[in-house]
């Protein structure tokens, strides 16, 4: 079993309890929990990017890790210090836009669809 780090509450509501780590966060904080994960030796399993929806045009990531601790994989760590540091660029970019009930469901199953079909 993996470990699934999430702010999207349908996954966290469509898989088991147990595999799940949801944060009330933003995609960025979401990018930082598994970063913090993979410090601790997680191995990461998805690209924290994967997809064509970037940050600031969805509010919601999910990220995949291994549950098994090992050493440091400095690679992960690489990607994963990319991906916060492309977050921070697209979101500075983006200005504040009022999205409705619907799309962040949309939002919510293609998060879901990109980790799990």
């Amino acid at each position: 079993m993996n470990i699934i780090i999430t702010n999207n509450p349908l996954v966290r509501d469509k898989r088991s309890e147990s595999e799940v780590e949801f944060y009330d966060t933003d995609y960025l904080g979401v990018l930082k929990a598994a970063r913090d994960k993979i410090h601790l030796g997680h191995g990461l399993l998805t690209h924290p990017l994967s997809g064509s929806v970037k940050p600031g045009e969805t509010p919601y990531k999910t990220v995949v890790l291994t549950r098994e601790k090992g050493v440091l994989d400095e690679k992960a760590l690489a990607i994963i210090e990319a991906s916060i540091q492309t977050c921070l660029k697209l979101t500075a970019r983006e200005g504040q836009r009022k999205i409705t009930e619907k799309i962040l469901e949309d939002f919510q199953l293609i998060d879901y669809s990109l980790i799990f079909s």
